[in-house]
């Protein structure tokens, strides 16, 4: 390709960025006002991944000019330098709308950090991604192991809300503020919030001993039937030669919202199956795949095919959200979905006057990751907001195969939106519960270091966890800030331009 068609063509995308400007501002009007140009660099680049550029980097690169591959954070000033530097390489005039304001390199990586700093932690000295710990019950009772987590490099402390009591949470939180105070450590609290639990209930499974088991054979091309918990007989007990193998799930959505070709997968998707008949309140299921001899009580479901009609809080995220609000330093928001999640979200942090909460939202569906971007742009209307990677149920939602192509588009939206990110999920989970890591695990970790903030689950040997993950953050941070990548066209990015711009 010559200059010349090199420099029309990218000439033409900075015009329709251009032309695209006071769109943008219609879509950022509501956009908190720190964040309004933030939100305005997503947008430009959501345009920009609508389209298929691999074919320019290199040419680009050919001659010595800046590739737009690496520019999630500043797209426009970026594309127009490119453009600009090409006009003098043919030693033409270059006139451009300079009313438009524009974020360059430095301030980008700017405002990533002070976004960072104001979620997580404004007190870090050692390295910028910070590490967040999950208490396990012990904590609120053994202060010395908090203090100990605190030392070796723990900033933020996760309380899942779907564990434990309010006395354990409490007592948690006593604790941390004491070691706050002995160490000089500023220790954040982080609270997730529940969110729907969907799940298989308690089952009885009678073996060819005359036993009586929590856990039911299944093997690839078993069917079975799925009911409403409050239809189910608490007393059933399943035999592998009974023609019918009746199992609740905890949510009765899952009955009336899934499909026939609908795939409902059990156990972080160890058992596939897909719906084969819907009659009279039930599903029938064939088992597709089988990674699992068995089935068990309370094992999780996940529906990546199913759009599921419920709010994603949950009267029990209701009525933990007036301590979460007094007590948390952020919130984590499970099960969002949509905008209008989002927004339910905010008005409930209202009536409990947690203006300066911080909010983190979890990516944990396909939904979820569809809708990325309206979720960041409605986000974006409060000050503090961060997002989860939530690896485990979005693997098993998009496929394993996807999740890192996935977790990677995550962190570029968000990096164009200069929202800070946590990497979540079993990292160095090896470690953790053994006390020796895969290699495969430390390789998950050096790119944990892309992230603002990653989370450790936790473990008999946690500690050991946490310094490894401190050292190979110091380590990676000394190389690199976040990534260099080629910007093929994104199918996220497409819907939402045709959605929200072209139309």
């Amino acid at each position: 390709m010559q200059v010349n068609q090199l420099q029309k063509e990218l000439a033409s995308i900075l015009e329709e960025m251009i032309k695209n400007e006071e769109k943008f501002n219609e879509l950022v009007a509501k956009v908190h006002d720190s964040n309004k140009l933030s939100a305005k660099n997503l947008l430009r680049y959501l345009q920009l991944r609508s389209m298929d550029l691999r074919g320019y980097h290199g040419k680009l690169s050919d001659l010595g000019i800046s590739s737009l591959r690496s520019a999630e954070g500043y797209v426009y000033s970026n594309l127009r330098k490119v453009v600009k530097n090409l006009y003098f390489l043919q030693k033409k005039s270059f006139e451009w709308n300079n009313e438009i304001e524009e974020i360059g390199y430095t301030r980008s990586m700017e405002l990533i950090r002070s976004n960072a700093n104001a979620l997580f932690n404004e007190a870090k000295d050692n390295h910028f991604t910070d590490i967040m710990v999950t208490f396990p019950t012990e904590a609120s009772k053994d202060i010395k192991m908090i203090r100990k987590m605190a030392e070796a490099g723990m900033g933020v402390a996760r309380i899942n809300l779907s564990h434990d009591t309010k006395a354990d949470w409490e007592q948690m939180i006593e604790n941390i503020k004491k070691v706050e105070k002995e160490t000089g450590k500023d220790i954040q609290i982080y609270m997730d919030l529940s969110g729907p639990k969907i799940r298989t209930t308690d089952i009885q499974y009678k073996n060819e001993k005359g036993k009586i088991k929590s856990k039911l054979p299944l093997a690839k091309g078993d069917e079975i039937i799925l009911v409403k918990e409050s239809d189910l007989d608490k007393d059933l007990v399943l035999e592998k030669n009974s023609e019918k193998l009746i199992i609740g799930v905890s949510l009765d959505r899952v009955i009336d919202d899934a499909k026939v070709n609908d795939r409902i997968l059990f156990d972080d998707g160890m058992i596939e199956s897909k719906v084969i008949q819907k009659k009279d309140g039930k599903l029938q299921v064939s088992i597709v795949n089988s990674y699992k001899s068995k089935l068990g009580s309370q094992k999780g479901i996940n529906l990546p095919d199913t759009k599921l009609n419920l709010p994603s809080l949950t009267e029990k995220d209701l009525e933990d959200l007036p301590f979460a609000c007094k007590h948390a330093d952020i919130i984590g928001y499970s099960f969002v979905r949509s905008a209008e999640d989002v927004a339910s979200l905010y008005e409930e942090l209202q009536k409990n006057n947690a203006s300066n909460t911080g909010v983190v939202f979890k990516i944990e569906n396909r939904e979820a990751f569809e809708n990325l971007p309206e979720i960041l742009l409605k986000g974006m209307e409060r000050k503090k907001i961060g997002v989860m990677i939530a690896r485990g149920d979005l693997a098993v939602e998009i496929g394993f195969e996807r999740i890192s192509e996935v977790q990677d588009q995550i962190l570029w939206f968000c990096e164009a939106a200069h929202i800070p990110v946590i990497w979540a999920t079993q990292v160095l989970e090896n470690l953790a519960k053994t006390g020796i890591p895969t290699r495969a695990e430390v390789s998950d970790a050096a790119k944990a270091a892309q992230a603002e903030c990653v989370m450790l689950n936790k473990g008999p040997h946690i500690l050991e966890a946490i310094k490894t993950l401190e050292n190979i953050l110091r380590r990676m941070e000394e190389h690199s800030f976040k990534k260099k990548d080629e910007l093929r066209a994104l199918k996220v990015a497409d819907r939402f331009m045709e959605k929200r711009i072209k139309n």
